[in-house]
């Protein structure tokens, strides 16, 4: 345990810190522009921002991941901000905390292993076009000045670490670059353009909400929805964090993390939030591996509001707009475009549709959701084909039928017979098949049915435990009311 403790603490120091002081500085403009997205003040959004990622350092289960308030959360809080105004928003908060801790204790991760590879890289693709399309606003058509410092952003994130790797350069360029903005007097948007930064810490109070069930009937269907949309972008960050460090995270724990930092979150004036994978991308391109890395983002973050507030806003836009241009260049899976040609179809076209459906609706939740349907649909087409073959022997005629049989082949089942038949005795061979539903089980008394209709006798052979004991349990021949008796 304090190996564990040491290792995910202290094994990483100077780049833990270095790495959660750059992610503090590329949080501070997203945090503003979320909540302005959700329509709140931009210290609903600091402070989310704040307290979420002190608090999922110590209880999260990913180190290494940021999370603090995000853009697919805020989306999802526009009608309700809209219509009952941010206290109700705080009270959702806390409740989105208490859902998704029961979902921890439930142990809700184990759904991750129902997200196919397809998915899982048309969701980090669309990840990185949203985080650069969310940048477009900040550069193009905005000055001259304005492109040049993007491109001298991008020189230096690429070129420095070649030669100089002691800071990361991300931060250099934030140093330095604002420092040269300032004393040329540079005619370019900055971080205080965003809105207003209030120089004080958050305070403990309960949301000004009546404490009755019309309260809860209201926020419930938000709270639900947002716990289950940061949760499907945490676990499914958490992943990618996973394959980026090469080590394991515990996903129930980090639902649970991501709960409690909610509830707390939402007593303290903060939005509620979940990791973020433009942000954490930074970290770890940064150096920051431990759980240091995500409680000095949050704690440098509120020091720069607080001490060095009137220097933040004066951090200009396009060099932000560079380092998380990066990000949404390191964030893509270029391997993409080999995929496509060399995956199957079906799988190539639930990438690509869950990418165009994240981007066109910038719901990673519908993107995702929708991912996994198309791959289920396609994976039932691929195994619903059942072969029914007939023999004409001396004694009887025998049906072999091989594949499986369930709701998606019963109807092929049924039509490979032949109802002509008469006086015969007939044996239906399922040694080579596997009865899934009772969907299958109907289809064998229908068949069964027809077939002894013309005086067939009819037997079944070949049924392995799991099948026997399904027909057992739910064929006709067990219901007392039934007229036609099965073999």
């Amino acid at each position: 345990m304090k190996d564990s403790l040491r290792e995910q603490w202290f094994s990483n120091i100077r780049g833990d810190m270095l790495a959660g002081i750059v992610v503090a500085l590329a949080l501070i403009p997203e945090a503003i522009a979320f909540s302005i997205i959700a329509g709140v003040d931009p210290m609903v959004g600091l402070y989310a921002s704040f307290c979420i990622a002190v608090i999922i350092a110590f209880v999260g289960g990913r180190p290494g991941m940021i999370s603090a308030a995000t853009g697919a959360m805020a989306l999802l809080m526009v009608p309700l901000v809209k219509e009952h105004g941010v206290e109700y928003l705080l009270a959702a908060t806390i409740l989105t905390g208490v859902i998704q801790m029961i979902f921890g204790v439930l142990k809700v991760a184990k759904v991750m292993r129902f997200i196919p590879r397809a998915v899982m890289i048309g969701f980090v693709n669309a990840l990185a076009i949203l985080i650069f399309m969310a940048q477009v606003p900040h550069f193009i058509g905005i000055s001259t000045m304005t492109y040049v410092f993007v491109a001298i952003t991008l020189l230096i994130v690429y070129v420095v670490p070649r030669f100089f790797k002691a800071i990361p350069a991300p931060l250099i360029a934030i140093v330095v670059l604002t420092v040269v903005a300032i004393n040329i007097n540079a005619d370019l948007r900055t971080v205080g353009d965003l809105g207003a930064i209030q120089r004080s810490l958050p305070s403990f109070f309960l949301p000004n909400v009546p404490l009755n069930f019309e309260t809860l009937r209201i926020i419930f269907p938000y709270s639900l929805a947002l716990a289950i949309v940061g949760l499907l972008e945490s676990l499914l960050t958490a992943t990618i964090v996973d394959d980026m460090t090469g080590t394991e995270s515990e996903k129930n724990r980090e639902a649970r993390g991501q709960g409690i930092a909610n509830v707390i979150t939402g007593f303290f004036g903060g939005m509620a939030g979940c990791a973020m994978i433009g942000q954490s991308v930074i970290n770890i391109k940064s150096g920051g591996r431990g759980r240091l890395s995500t409680l000095v983002a949050g704690i440098f973050l509120m020091f720069l509001i607080i001490v060095l507030g009137d220097l933040v806003v004066q951090i200009p836009m396009p060099v932000l707009v560079g380092i998380m241009i990066m990000v949404s260049i390191g964030t893509f899976d270029w391997s993409s475009f080999t995929y496509i040609k060399k995956a199957p179809k079906a799988d190539a076209f639930v990438m690509l549709a869950t990418v165009f459906i994240v981007v066109a609706t910038h719901d990673l939740s519908v993107g995702v959701i929708a991912g996994v349907i198309l791959s289920a649909l396609f994976f039932v087409a691929k195994v619903s084909k059942i072969k029914v073959t007939q023999q004409t022997k001396p004694a009887r005629i025998v049906y072999s039928v091989k594949g499986p049989l369930f709701f998606a082949s019963v109807d092929h089942f049924i039509a490979s017979f032949d109802y002509e038949i008469q006086n015969e005795k007939i044996l239906i061979d399922f040694g080579s098949t596997q009865i899934w539903d009772d969907s299958g089980v109907g289809a064998i008394d229908k068949v069964m049915i027809r077939l002894m209709a013309n005086q067939n006798h009819v037997e079944i052979s070949g049924l392995n435990p799991e099948s026997k004991k399904l027909i057992d349990r739910l064929a006709i021949h067990n219901d007392p009311t039934a007229k036609m008796p099965i073999h």
